[in-house]
């Protein structure tokens, strides 16, 4: 029998496909619940301010490169959702005197544009450019990492894809978006084999660095975070690192501010990564199978799902 339509795009698969019991258990969770969701290979962590937030986030990089060797290269994957940390990467490199000569970092996504290659640095919105202007651009020249190790994906993703097997990725960090996705592993269409279930959590996590259609829900809430609204400025696709180079990663940090997510979603997603509740349909929750999962809270951020008038 297949599952209900989506509440909001009928075409596609998303969260709202969920069973009702599903949404409204959890959100009824409380602060001090979430906490409680924590077992073995998954772990929430609460942080009091933003400013302690993003210090853990940015130390995240630093702990990841100080391991990296010659002949054992290590990196992190960052998102450019949240991007208040990068800056205070390049701080911290620069003010402890870290040298990045043997260390490698991985750009999560970036959009396509109409041609189907990944767009320049000259676009507006490109993550990329984000990157380096928020970060790579302000380490000094002493301790810069080589170009050669920094990988962002490209419409070729081969090379993109195999460097996740010749470098150890000990952290992927990312943010969760309002459609439950980190990177932009988005929920798929609702049509084909898809029209009456979603893949099954084994088959999307087959899934590598890919161009992919996103969801509506994914380009409204990008034109809302980073283009002043303006939703005829965001591409309608873009490039993704896949759960199969996910799930390369020794750990996945995801960082909840209470920006990029509503309070319903950063509720929804923890609890069924503690429950094993995994449903492609909601990406996020696929993480359940990963071995080692922490999601990162700012308090302030959490809001409530009680009914409020505005």
């Amino acid at each position: 029998m297949s599952r209900k339509l989506s509440h909001i795009a009928p075409d596609w698969w998303d969260y709202t496909t969920l069973e009702n019991d599903l949404i409204n258990d959890a959100a009824r969770l409380t602060e001090r619940d979430l906490t409680q969701l924590s077992r073995p290979g998954f772990t929430v962590v609460m942080y009091d301010t933003l400013e302690d937030f993003y210090l853990a986030e940015a130390l995240e990089y630093i702990t990841a490169w100080r391991q990296s060797t010659p002949d054992n290269p290590v990196g992190i994957c960052g998102p450019i959702g949240p991007t208040e940390q990068l800056p205070l990467v390049a701080r911290l490199v620069n003010e402890l005197g870290i040298t990045l000569k043997d260390s490698h970092f991985w750009g999560m996504d970036e959009w396509v544009d109409e041609s189907g290659t990944e767009v320049s640095l000259e676009h507006p919105l490109s993550f990329e450019k984000a990157d380096r202007e928020l970060c790579f651009d302000r380490i000094r020249p002493d301790f810069a990492m080589p170009e050669a190790q920094m990988h962002f994906p490209k419409a070729d993703t081969d090379a993109y894809s195999s460097s996740y097997d010749s470098v150890r990725c000990a952290v992927m960090q990312g943010g969760q978006g309002d459609i439950k996705h980190w990177a932009f592993n988005d929920p798929l269409r609702r049509a084909g084999a898809y029209q009456d279930a979603p893949p099954s959590p084994e088959e999307y996590r087959r899934l590598g660095t890919r161009v992919v259609e996103l969801h509506p829900i994914t380009l409204a809430q990008n034109a809302r975070t980073s283009g002043g609204g303006n939703v005829t400025m965001v591409p309608k696709r873009a490039l993704t690192v896949g759960p199969r180079e996910t799930w390369k990663a020794d750990k996945v940090s995801i960082w909840q501010a209470g920006t990029h997510d509503n309070p319903l979603g950063q509720r929804l997603t923890a609890l069924m990564i503690s429950k094993g509740l995994a449903d492609s349909a909601v990406p996020m929750s696929l993480l359940a199978d990963h071995p080692n999962v922490q999601f990162n809270y700012f308090r302030g951020g959490l809001g409530s799902c009680a009914v409020e008038m505005h």
